[in-house]
């Protein structure tokens, strides 16, 4: 074994003002002194955190860590924490373990097909010029979360699930609710009340797939061998993974790019495919809206010449990772012209996100899109005003205002 740890700690959380697309500071200071450190989790519980790219890869790779039995406990000081968890439920990939794991995940990722990716670009194309004509005609700053990063990949997202026009307005009314409840901090019994709703809606909509299958992903988990629950948590985990993510990215990208505008200027004038596709995957490694994962040993193992017993947790900063020095060079600068393969903002291993090729597609669209349509886009506040979302599943704006010259 090596030397003797420092004391466990709550994971650090707090974001330099005006900066939130930056991990926080002291987990580089941590990365330095060791790369895996012991961690606090609520209920009492000590376990590790990762904060290097090595590490973290390795550790996401390893079917000795898995993901199921730690969703009950986190590494944020004041987090509840259930002693008696229920069990997980049915269809939520990022909790679950092979063998189930590995049968849902084949059934979502043949949803995912060629064809459909083709076909959705020039979807996403046609999506984002709306948004972008839409934002052309308001007078005053706009709000480049709700007019941008929200729309886009919530359209999509509801297109995808096959959500008729009719009932469109209505899903996003739900949706939005939820999100705005747990921006107030509302009560437990609101918020849940809330995602029932949410919940609810995709029940009535997989009975209505089952009926009247359509040419949409939903329709083919709505007539596939799983059960109601199963269809209905997988079509929730679709638009977890298909809206927030993506809307967290588009907007810490934008608010990135515009604190950085060389680069937003240089992304403007970028029209090779291989170099949109750079970019992207720069600002996803820069960003990071999935700020943890975290994995539980399933056997005592050594890592790094540490002993991680069974049943202990393990949490593995991808923010942490993605700004290690050892992987990336200047780890802390955004260069949209650089290849950073390997970040791990889309996980790695058996779990690593099953919709990141849809994210991909509007990301890559999106964002040369928007700085070739507003070439002068400026922030409208100082970048300290700027409302930030701090939540622990995944991190993102609740609100941007831009503007820029007008003609």
């Amino acid at each position: 074994m090596t030397e003797v740890l420092p004391d466990a700690i709550w994971l650090p959380s707090e974001r330099s003002s005006g900066c939130p697309y930056n991990p926080p500071a002291q987990l580089s200071e941590i990365r330095e002194e060791t790369p895996l450190s012991r961690i606090h989790y609520s209920g009492d519980v000590d376990g590790w955190l990762v904060t290097s790219h090595a590490l973290a890869r390795q550790i996401l790779a390893d079917p000795r860590f898995i993901s199921g039995s730690n969703h009950h406990r986190a590494p944020i000081e004041g987090a509840p924490s259930m002693e008696n968890p229920p069990p997980i439920p049915p269809g939520f990939l990022s909790l679950m373990d092979p063998p189930d794991h590995t049968r849902f995940r084949h059934q979502l990722t043949g949803q995912f097909t060629v064809r459909r990716m083709r076909q959705l670009t020039d979807r996403v194309e046609a999506i984002t010029a709306e948004c972008l004509d839409a934002m052309e005609t308001q007078d005053g700053p706009v709000d480049l979360v709700d007019s941008f990063a929200r729309r886009i990949p919530g359209v999509v997202i509801a297109e995808l699930l096959g959500i008729s026009n009719d009932d469109r307005q209505k899903f996003t009314d739900l949706v939005d609710r939820m999100h705005a409840l747990g921006r107030s901090k509302a009560s437990v019994e609101d918020q849940t009340q809330a995602f029932l709703a949410v919940r609810g809606f995709m029940s009535e909509l997989m009975l209505a797939k089952r009926e009247q299958p359509t040419d949409d992903l939903f329709s083919g988990l709505a007539t596939s061998e799983f059960n109601d629950d199963e269809i209905i948590n997988l079509g929730l985990t679709l638009l977890g993974a298909g809206l927030d993510t993506v809307a967290g990215t588009l907007s810490l990208g934008a608010f990135a790019l515009l604190r950085n505008p060389h680069q937003f200027e240089l992304l403007s004038k970028t029209a090779d495919d291989e170099a949109v596709s750079r970019a992207v995957e720069e600002l996803l490694r820069y960003t990071t809206v999935l700020p943890f994962l975290q994995r539980s040993a399933i056997e005592d193992l050594e890592v790094d010449g540490h002993l991680i017993k069974a049943g202990e947790m393990v949490t593995i900063s991808t923010a942490a990772a993605n700004r290690d020095g050892d992987k990336f060079t200047a780890p802390d600068d955004l260069d949209i012209t650089r290849s950073v393969r390997g970040h791990v903002s889309f996980g790695h291993g058996i779990h690593q996100c099953v919709a990141q090729q849809l994210a991909r597609v509007e990301l890559q669209v999106a964002f040369p899109a928007l700085a070739r349509r507003f070439p002068t886009l400026r922030l409208a506040v100082d970048p300290e005003e700027v409302s930030v979302r701090d939540e622990i599943a995944f991190y993102g704006l609740w609100s941007l205002p831009v503007t820029w010259d007008r003609g």
